[in-house]
């Protein structure tokens, strides 16, 4: 039975402290900035650390059961205690840490139940409930993929290389990958690295970005030399991808309300070899009203629950709650209606969100064209987690002449 060092142990229980907590923090930061502190540690060892750091988050209601309790900042040792005897790795001798004891826990584990459905997949019980009522009997199927470890893809940079250039580049440098079928620019790595080290991804001949992401790109259908707003640009995924799409032929115009992701754009623009972008922040209405019927192309990549997304980023489901998801539907309507103005008429919008939920996207969508009949849906696609990327939802709309 594989034994891990104390060391890693205080590393692990720090960074859980860190995101359940002290202020709640997000978990991909906390883990960015303890592998960052630790160098010495091997590359083994920064897997294991990654590995259960992650999936005690991902399982944090079920070894609470396990646990007989709830997670406190005191008993975070008892529940990496729960999570070794559970996957029956990296256990020995855990009595030497706080005092934890193995009886009552193994006794649960021998009884190989679980007295809820909320308990199984690990969500809060409101979530399991909200799931069910939204989706049905499939709920269980989508969470039970929700639940994996979520592969590592990267969205080749056409604007400076290709597919299997940079398969062959990324092999120089150690690391393995390959193409996926009905993904044009889709490169998936056969096992997670860092690949922010690389001289490939310095040179921006890739960025990160899931497989269903990249599909919004592909279904706006943009064209060199047409006018394209982006209207939730954040740090630029979609938009960086509209720009190699594009061939940095014609104007990409970025908006967000918030300056610094704005400025990671820019940064990741100037790597990329993307010319074509500008940015704007959205200080007030004046910003968008200047920019009614200017559009050839809109996309709106609406804020939403994420929980298309909790292969990659778990810990959010303890951070949302049923308050959070009504309150953002009402600001997805807002958006929708108030932004669509900026679409030119004959001209194509995507609305799209990381949600699947089809309270935050087919039903928005059917509300937007009740109240606005000028408006007419071309296509929908629904992808859910379980086709084995990340669940996406996007609606491709036209603004009639």
């Amino acid at each position: 039975m594989e034994l891990i060092h104390r060391n890693l142990l205080i590393g692990i229980h720090d960074a859980l402290q860190e995101t359940f907590f002290e202020d709640r923090k997000y978990a991909d930061k906390v883990i960015e900035r303890l592998l960052k502190g630790h160098r010495q540690w091997g590359s083994e060892d920064r897997r294991v650390v990654a590995q259960i750091f992650y999936d005690i988050i991902r399982w944090k209601k079920r070894l609470e059961y396990y646990m007989g309790e709830g997670v406190k900042p005191h008993n975070i040792y008892k529940l990496i205690l729960a999570y070794c005897l559970w996957t029956k790795t990296h256990y020995k001798k855990f009595e030497e840490f706080d005092g934890v004891k193995t009886a009552d826990i193994i006794n649960k584990l021998k009884k190989n139940t679980v007295p809820t459905k909320a308990v199984e997949y690990s969500i809060p019980e409101w979530l399991a409930e909200t799931l069910e009522k939204e989706l049905g009997p499939s709920w269980e199927k989508e969470m039970m993929a929700l639940n994996e470890q979520a592969p590592t893809i990267l969205r080749v940079n056409t604007l400076k290389t290709t597919a299997k250039e940079l398969i062959s580049d990324l092999k120089v440098e150690g690391v393995d990958s390959f193409q996926i079928k009905n993904y044009p620019d889709a490169v998936q790595l056969d096992v997670k690295k860092n690949v922010f080290l690389t001289t490939a991804f310095k040179d921006g001949l890739f960025e990160v970005q899931d497989a269903s992401s990249q599909k919004i790109g592909q279904l706006l259908d943009v064209q060199e030399g047409m006018r394209v707003v982006d209207v939730c640009a954040g740090a630029g995924g979609k938009t960086l991808h509209l720009a190699a799409l594009m061939k940095n032929k014609g104007q990409i115009i970025a908006l967000d309300i918030y300056e610094w992701k704005l400025a990671e754009l820019k940064r990741r623009a100037k790597r990329a070899g993307a010319h074509n972008i500008e940015t704007r922040v959205i200080e007030d209405n004046k910003v968008i009203k200047r920019l009614h019927e200017k559009a050839d192309r809109l996309l709106i990549d609406s804020p939403c629950s994420g929980l298309g997304v909790l292969k990659r980023n778990p810990d959010s489901k303890w951070k949302i709650d049923q308050e959070f998801i009504d309150r953002i539907k009402k600001e997805q309507e807002k958006i929708l209606q108030d932004y669509a103005k900026i679409l030119k008429k004959g001209g194509k919008m995507i609305y799209a969100t990381c949600s699947i939920l089809p309270s935050e996207n087919t039903k928005q969508v059917q509300t937007f064209l009740k109240n606005n009949p000028e408006y007419s849906l071309i296509k929908e696609e629904k992808i859910m987690p379980s086709d084995g990327y990340d669940g996406f939802y996007m609606a491709l709309l036209e603004r009639k002449e």
